[in-house]
């Protein structure tokens, strides 16, 4: 496999680095949801409506997912030192994973609370006109904050040569992924809070209220359990897609003198820092000298087609004796 379309798996940003563009995709949802959490949460106590104040939790809890996010950006780009070797990278997934708990515990669980508490204890409907305008205005704020996460998911995808779909689905950017799929949770809980209003106001009960507040919580639990998922798989550690492994070895391969890969590892360690480690297996004539010639002929060939490659760690191995390794491993004896 080679040329673009054999790496349109891989989910990797290798055109340019996409901190810039995700830090001021954070940062225009940050301030979209702090000022959408105020103007919620005034209205849902003036009009009364628990799904308005379940809004406001959501809200918030955003506010507090994109704070974390930009510490995620901020600390994960510092670069490698003695204690850590392999930079900070990683560490974006640890802070994006406590984002996701935070939408979790500040929204979800608040929201089916009160969403359950109004389905239980009733509530007083007040005048609903003041929460009809903030809804509209956040819909408004929240439209413009997922059209730029949107277009920067789009941006990357192009230059990948990947649907932009299955960019998103597989991208190891989770602060434009957060981002994205709050928005859209937002418009839906908008859309949400709006249909719970109008049903408590041409019934005159709060029932339709809170049921609205209990589906607002039940789709930030769904949104929370997919972005810690895609973090805890980072953190654990993620190989890039099967075709960009596949151009690995191709371009392994190519090099002059070296005639098998007998183990390769790479391991995603940030939306655009790859590790590549292989045990490679070179022809029994060559000198040291060829050896090291074709481990740095390896490594130019790999950043070369892959810019997100930024380690590459080459084990020369016998074959020989890495048939026997297996065979021991297997049980089978030498």
């Amino acid at each position: 496999m080679s040329g673009p379309g054999a790496d349109i798996l891989t989910g990797m940003t290798d055109a340019k680095s996409s901190g810039g563009g995700s830090t001021f995709t954070v940062v225009v949802a940050a301030l979209a949801n702090l000022g959408i959490a105020v103007a919620k949460a005034v209205a849902g106590l003036i009009s009364g409506s628990s799904a308005m104040l379940s809004e406001a939790a959501h809200s918030v809890a955003d506010t507090v997912t994109e704070v974390l996010l930009l510490t995620a950006l901020k600390r994960s780009e510092k670069p490698a030192d003695d204690d850590h070797p392999l930079g900070y990278g990683p560490e974006r997934y640890i802070w994006a994973l406590l984002a996701s708990v935070a939408t979790f515990v500040g929204g979800a669980v608040f929201s089916i609370y009160d969403g359950v508490h109004t389905l239980l204890a009733g509530e007083d409907l007040g005048n609903p006109l003041i929460s009809y305008l903030v809804l509209v205005v956040a819909f408004l704020l929240e439209g413009f904050s997922l059209r730029t996460g949107l277009k920067q998911v789009r941006e990357e995808a192009e230059q990948l040569g990947a649907p932009a779909r299955h960019y998103f689905r597989r991208t190891p950017d989770t602060a434009v992924k957060a981002v994205v799929m709050e928005d859209s949770a937002a418009l839906v809980g908008l859309l949400l809070a709006a249909g719970g209003l109008l049903g408590g106001q041409l019934t005159g009960s709060g029932v339709w209220d809170g049921i609205a507040s209990l589906l607002i919580g039940v789709l930030l639990v769904y949104v929370a359990w997919v972005l810690g998922k895609s973090n805890v798989q980072l953190l654990i550690g993620r190989p890039v897609s099967r075709p960009m492994r596949d151009g690995i070895r191709e371009e392994l391969l190519g090099v002059d003198h070296l005639i098998s890969v007998l183990e390769l590892t790479t391991l995603i360690q940030g939306p655009d820092e790859i590790l590549v480690a292989a045990k490679v297996d070179f022809r029994d004539t060559v000198t040291a000298e060829q050896v090291e010639t074709a481990c740095e002929e390896a490594e130019r060939r790999l950043r070369q087609r892959y810019a997100s490659i930024k380690r590459v760690y080459l084990d020369p191995t016998s074959g020989r004796e890495a048939r026997r390794r297996a065979r021991a491993a297997e049980g089978e004896g030498p």
